[in-house]
């Protein structure tokens, strides 16, 4: 079992930048895959960005040049860095735990409970 709480949301100017961080708690919580997603008002849950333990990530192409993932194992931490953000990254951000590294949502049997980030133009 995995807890997950996320922080680091709010509101913020387009063009600038936010880092959100999600807190691991359990006892294998190091070893999962640490997955992004997103989910705007009436749209899908889309996948951001995940990283496995190793530290091998994958970024969604329509974010690929202004956010990166990164995650610190020894405090089970997992990062989103946010740069250059748009209105239409608008949205609650979850953070989420999977035994493989994987873009599918269904893949991730472990969620926090969101953040929401806000892009004014």
């Amino acid at each position: 079992q995995v807890q997950l709480v996320e922080s680091g949301g709010g509101l913020v100017q387009a063009g600038g930048s936010l880092r959100l961080s999600c807190a691991a708690s359990g006892r294998t919580a190091s070893s999962y895959a640490m997955g992004w997603f997103r989910q705007a008002p009436g749209k899908e849950r889309e996948f951001v960005a995940a990283i496995a333990w190793s530290g091998a990530n994958n970024v969604a192409d329509s974010v690929k040049d202004r956010f990166t993932v990164s995650r610190d194992n020894a405090k089970n931490m997992v990062y989103l860095q946010m740069n250059s953000l748009k209105p239409e990254d608008t949205a609650v951000y979850y953070c989420a735990a999977s035994s493989a590294l994987v873009v599918q949502r269904y893949g991730y049997p472990y969620w926090g409970q969101g953040t929401q980030v806000t892009v004014s133009s």
